[in-house]
């Protein structure tokens, strides 16, 4: 049932920044007006506010902002995005995807918790502090993106090119993405395993499926391999990172004839590794496990008493790895966990698990953690998030900011 008492009046500092952020349609890589919307905001508070659109061949147009607050350092900057997943068949949603109702206590739209209720809560954070201090002791910046759900091109790496060939200096990062499992509180997110994507193809010879002697049937061999890729644990884990797995997320074959023996067959594939590798030296362990099943005799049994050559196979992977990385900042991470803390009375995990986010390309510019909303239902139908997490969070990112400048003057 729906609280009719919730109108957008009544709602809290953050809660009704993310209803208007919800508002704006900006599924990847359209802005939508939330870019608009975080510049009026911004500049309200003081922030000199830019705006970039970045281009590349082959990508969509990408507009991305970029806000700092004082020119002292430390610079401490929250990243994040306005973009946003589709919302898929509308027809299954409780109430309008880009419309922010508010039931029984959740807000429902698209964004809500991946990411616009972290935005929403960090810059309402950052009213609050500033109405209760003033000012900080260095300074405070937003570096929000158009497109990491998207290609993750002309976004979080293209505005980072751009302000280290302007000399900005970026001391840490909080990314806000939503790193929670349960409940506020459970986990903040200090580096992630690495993640590669690939396709195998193997390459066969097309025959009549009567006469199997005068073809090489692509299928046998790309079993064999993707076994090869499955069967053996890659390790056991690190002190920092859980094991290193690898996915096959696809076999095709793609052919209609019931009575032809293919030419061609590919199987893709995603690997995340941890520390025990690196993007060159899994790659290495992944080619020689399939020259190694190519070759072995047992995978590749006679045919009609004939032996039959090595599995002739060729891998390709995308273009840009994401590489392993662990954050060891103690200030950085020790003011964060204490806010949690002190907001919640919980001690927050220190964690790797997880997917890739934005942080990837941040790590390369100062040390980065990640710390949001409860993540259960991020690109879900029904995306929602609970009013009191947005409150809960606000307090936290607001005594984060006051333990983060606190440290850095000691």
């Amino acid at each position: 049932m729906q609280d009719m008492t919730d109108t957008h009046s009544s709602l809290s500092a953050a809660a009704q920044l993310l209803q208007d952020l919800i508002r704006c349609p900006s599924v990847t890589p359209i802005e939508g007006g939330a870019l608009d919307l975080l510049q009026a905001r911004l500049e309200s508070l003081g922030f000199l506010v830019q705006r970039k659109v970045f281009s590349k061949p082959d990508t969509p147009d990408v507009e991305n902002l970029y806000a700092r607050l004082g020119t002292q350092s430390p610079n401490l900057c929250f990243a994040g995005h306005t973009d946003v997943v589709p919302v898929g068949d509308e027809k299954e949603w409780s109430s309008h995807p880009f419309e922010g109702e508010v039931v029984d206590g959740f807000m429902i739209g698209r964004g809500a918790v991946d990411m616009k209720g972290g935005i929403a809560c960090f810059i309402a954070a950052v009213e609050d502090h500033l109405k209760a201090n003033g000012s900080v002791p260095g300074s405070i910046s937003l570096l929000i993106t158009g497109d990491e759900e998207g290609p993750a091109v002309n976004g979080t790496t293209a505005i980072l090119d751009w302000l280290v060939e302007g000399g900005e200096i970026i001391d840490a990062c909080v990314v806000g993405e939503p790193t929670n499992p349960n409940q506020i509180g459970d986990a903040i997110k200090i580096g992630r395993r690495g993640s590669i994507s690939g396709t195998v193809e193997v390459t066969g010879v097309q025959g009549h499926a009567a006469y199997p002697h005068l073809a090489d049937n692509p299928a046998r061999g790309i079993t064999a391999l993707v076994g090869a890729l499955l069967e053996k644990p890659y390790d056991s884990g690190t002190k920092d990172f859980q094991p290193t797995n690898l996915e096959v997320t696809s076999i095709d074959i793609g052919n209609p004839a019931f009575n032809v023996i293919p030419s061609r067959a590919t199987a893709r594939f995603n690997i995340r590794f941890n520390d025990t590798w690196t993007a060159d030296t899994i790659k290495q362990e992944i080619e020689a496990r399939l020259d190694q099943a190519a070759k072995d005799p047992a995978l590749r049994p006679k045919l009609n008493g004939v032996a039959r050559p090595p599995v002739d196979w060729s891998v390709t992977y995308t273009e840009r790895p994401s590489h392993v990385f662990l954050t060891n900042d103690e200030k950085l991470i020790a003011s964060l966990s204490s806010a949690v803390k002190s907001v919640t009375g919980a001690q927050p995990e220190l964690s790797t698990g997880g997917g890739t986010s934005d942080a990837r390309f941040i790590k390369d510019v100062c040390p980065v953690v990640e710390f949001g909303l409860v993540g259960q239902t991020m690109h879900q139908v029904d995306e929602r998030v609970a009013l009191p997490d947005l409150e809960t969070l606000t307090e936290i990112y607001g005594k984060f900011l006051t333990e983060f400048f606190k440290q850095e003057a000691s």
